[in-house]
């Protein structure tokens, strides 16, 4: 592994996004009993490809990191490369490369058979290891007196798409992860084309598994996004290579993230009529093939369950959740919280006055 240089950033060198906002409109609510006990606040855009906004909620020319909602964008150089078709990836691996996974047996085993057909292992992952996030996979790991490795990470299918690219063009694999390396200044080029944004001299950090992330306006992610809806202005291998990561998160959607949760679940219902993608502190980002719109969102504080929350709503809002849709889904729109006794103690929604 590459060394790793401590940042040290002193208070007037960290932009603070949230000075001088009004309050983000969108109110997630945490109920208990009778009472609503918590409240998280998160704005929203929705754009064409064009860059047009459709519907907003709050300021979105906020630069937001876009974390892992941003992996279906940084999976367009593995196919548009050629780097897919030369490892012959299938579709189960395209999704990977889109995913923030759980570290299920469905995905470790995949990420270690890929691996293996580029003539690497786990441990050329730079993501670092990672307990499963699906508990019966980490207890069975901890009933065994098992680690985990860097595959269990829930970035390895991305790490392993961006050793695919590295492999095919002949760049080093060994410290794929810095700033300077080509898989990293293509991904930013590709952020920078889809968005339609100058990302010089924006801010700058790394993101959990190690790679670059860049702050991009929130409008500007939902604009590349909606690349994936509409991708009519891409080249035609860009084109084709947004069309193929749709159909195959639409194919497996459990791969994406994992048993249980929100993302899968949502996929598992809209198929090809939308690409949906959850990052860490509470960014979300979606794609609606057929209206041809991008989606993303950030909640204030961070919170993942406010993110996954209003994105619910503006799918319900939107119509690409439908009445049906959403009898099936009542326990992913409105997300119930249980004691650790089981028993239903409150709920997790959109604010009954939300005005969409």
């Amino acid at each position: 592994m590459n060394d790793v240089t401590p940042i040290a950033l002193s208070d007037d060198r960290i932009l603070r996004v949230h000075a001088g906002h009004a309050a983000a409109p969108i109110v997630v609510e945490v109920t208990r009993g009778s009472m609503v006990e918590s409240v998280h606040r998160v704005i929203a855009a929705v754009t064409d490809a064009s860059g047009a906004p459709v519907v907003s909620w709050g300021d979105i020319d906020r630069l937001v990191y876009g974390r892992s909602a941003i992996k279906p964008i940084q999976a367009l150089p593995v196919l548009e490369s050629g780097a897919a078709d030369a490892f012959d990836l299938g579709e189960d691996e395209v999704t990977l490369c889109c995913a923030s996974h759980s570290g299920e047996a469905m995905h470790v085993d995949r990420v270690n058979a890929w691996l293996g057909r580029l003539g690497l292992s786990a441990e050329d992952l730079e993501c670092g290891p990672q307990i499963p996030g699906h508990e019966p996979s980490a207890h069975a790991m901890l009933r065994a007196g098992e680690t985990p490795t860097r595959a269990h990470n829930n970035c390895s299918g991305k790490h392993s798409g961006m050793l695919t690219t590295a492999v095919h063009l002949g760049e080093p694999t060994k410290g794929y992860i810095r700033d300077e390396h080509p898989v990293q200044k293509r991904l930013r080029a590709t952020m920078q084309e889809m968005s339609g944004c100058d990302l010089s001299g924006v801010p700058t950090g790394y993101d959990g598994c190690g790679i670059p992330v860049y702050g991009v306006p929130l409008k500007g992610m939902a604009t590349a996004m909606a690349q994936f809806a509409d991708p009519s202005r891409l080249s035609p291998a860009r084109a084709a290579a947004a069309r193929r990561i749709v159909a195959a998160c639409a194919k497996h959607p459990l791969l994406i993230a994992g048993t249980g949760r929100f993302n899968s679940a949502i996929l598992s219902e809209t198929g090809e009529t939308c690409l949906l993608k959850s990052g860490a502190e509470g960014v979300f980002a979606g794609a609606v093939p057929g209206k041809g719109y991008g989606i993303c969102l950030k909640a204030d504080d961070g919170n993942g369950r406010a993110a996954s929350t209003a994105m619910g709503a503006i799918l319900r809002h939107l119509g690409v959740i439908d009445d049906a849709m959403a009898q099936r889904l009542t326990d992913k729109l409105v997300q119930p919280v249980h004691n650790w006794e089981g028993r239903l103690v409150g709920h997790i929604r959109p604010a009954p006055d939300l005005a969409f």
